[in-house]
């Protein structure tokens, strides 16, 4: 719900400026590190911070049975967070394999032994090429609305051109939500073009939404299709809301599809509209790596209904680990 950001963005999490190869990013942890277990590392799509990425993700009732064992570690992209101070003009901003580059300092400055990485659009492309290069930080992945393929030049000027036409929100909405979504005008629609346009600074929106249509594609090959090919070697729980933008781009040659889960009823961002049936999933992917001894089962928060017990056990058949 659009009224769920301005309630949660009341609770004060200690924010830190760490700098890095490549310039200065915006942390925000939750909780102290938990033993030797790793840090969930969150990191936004385009358009977003972490924020409005994912404050009502984690703060709805159910997450928090998991966030009481691990120590939240959001990181927002250079200059994206709420208040952000403009970009200088003619500031270079970073590539996308710089902005995985700057993870490692973020591992090391708090310390942490390893990551699950939880990323969103243009933040499940960075977390995915940082587990490419740094595979030995990387525990787990969950990716949503990921597009492993670079843009052509023709997708890039039509991105130009209507970046030339639209107002930046109204540019970066449909990278975002699905056509039907935006056809109905829905209420997050509206919130979310509204805090776009008054928390992202847009100079910077503009540089960081420049360098995402110009990444390249990943450079991944699905484990067991090429020889000495580059393949994520953590476990991966991909997630794709019905209809969303990236849905294409996730049915990749990249990926093993029983990786993926399609997220019915949830439009292009899951985490915000189906945050309990995600949080299930996450559970289950927690589960295969060996944490879910943590968890009470079920949810404490909610009497599961035989329809949800059978969705979950549904997606605990879809979440598999790399074959690696």
């Amino acid at each position: 719900r659009p009224q769920e950001f301005q309630e949660n963005d009341l609770r004060d999490f200690p924010e830190h400026d760490v700098e890095t190869p490549y310039g200065m990013l915006h942390v925000v942890i939750r909780g102290a590190p938990k033993g030797n277990k790793p840090a969930i590392l969150t990191y936004h799509d385009v358009g977003l911070n972490h924020k409005l990425c994912f404050n009502s993700f984690f703060n709805n009732e159910d997450m928090q049975e998991i966030t009481k064992h691990f120590v939240v570690c959001h990181v927002d992209a250079p200059g994206q967070q709420v208040g952000a101070s403009q970009m200088p003009q003619g500031y270079q901003y970073p590539t996308m394999d710089q902005l995985a580059g700057m993870l490692p300092t973020v591992v090391q400055h708090f310390g942490f032994k390893s990551i699950v990485g939880i990323g969103v659009g243009a933040g499940a492309y960075i977390l995915a090429k940082f587990a490419l290069i740094f595979p030995d930080l990387v525990e787990g992945l969950v990716l949503l609305n990921i597009d492993p393929n670079g843009k052509g030049w023709i997708d890039w000027a039509a991105t130009k051109l209507s970046g030339l036409t639209s107002a930046l929100p109204d540019t970066v909405l449909p990278h975002l939500f699905s056509q039907e979504e935006l056809m109905n005008n829905t209420e997050l629609v509206q919130s979310y073009r509204q805090q776009i346009n008054n928390t992202v600074n847009q100079f910077n929106l503009q540089l960081f939404w420049n360098m995402y249509n110009s990444r390249r594609d990943l450079e991944m090959n699905r484990s067991g299709t090429v020889l000495n090919a580059k393949t994520l070697k953590c476990p991966v729980m991909l997630v794709v809301g019905d209809n969303a933008p990236a849905e294409e781009g996730v049915v990749s040659p990249c990926f093993s599809l029983s990786h993926l889960h399609h997220m019915a009823d949830s439009g292009g961002l899951p985490q915000l509209t189906q945050p309990g049936k995600l949080t299930e999933a996450f559970k289950y992917f927690l589960q295969g790596m060996g944490y879910m001894l943590l968890f009470a089962w079920p949810s404490a928060s909610s009497e599961r209904s035989l329809s949800d017990h059978k969705m979950a056990v549904n997606i605990k058949t879809q979440i598999v680990l790399n074959d690696n």
